[in-house]
């Protein structure tokens, strides 16, 4: 199955399993999903992920969903930069989400990082997402 937004892919897949009260779920693995889920993973909204490989040798990323009092983690997950629109910002202008409460992901030339750590490495990118 060819997806034109893997990114969107595996957010709406992280959206849905939380709303089904999943513990795991599991996407086609690819370098920057990994690294979106490293930053996921940092800001503490994620429990982990590990690769692992489907029957037919593709690669596979098993993410372990949070929850906190029976409630998930991630209330809120949003694509901001779409294929059929990139949204670029420079440092000082990174979005602030929910006040500081959420976090916005940005891949930056010097990796995919938060927004808190983007304005500290002063790099401005492409806003991928916003969680909060």
């Amino acid at each position: 199955m060819f997806v034109n937004d893997p990114l969107g892919d595996m957010l709406t897949r992280i959206r849905n399993a939380q709303l089904r009260g999943k513990s795991t779920v599991s996407t086609p693995a690819s370098k920057l999903r990994a690294w979106v889920l490293d930053v996921l993973l940092d800001e503490g909204y994620i429990r982990g992920y590990e690769k692992a490989e489907t029957e037919n040798g593709q690669g596979e990323l098993v993410i372990s969903l949070k929850y906190f009092e029976g409630t998930p983690v991630i209330r809120e997950v949003k694509r901001v930069s779409k294929p059929g629109r990139r949204v670029y910002m420079a440092s000082k202008d990174l979005p602030s989400v929910r006040n500081g409460l959420g976090v916005s992901i940005i891949s930056t030339p010097k990796g995919v990082m938060s927004d808190a750590a983007a304005r500290s490495a002063n790099v401005g990118g492409e806003v991928l997402c916003t969680v909060f």
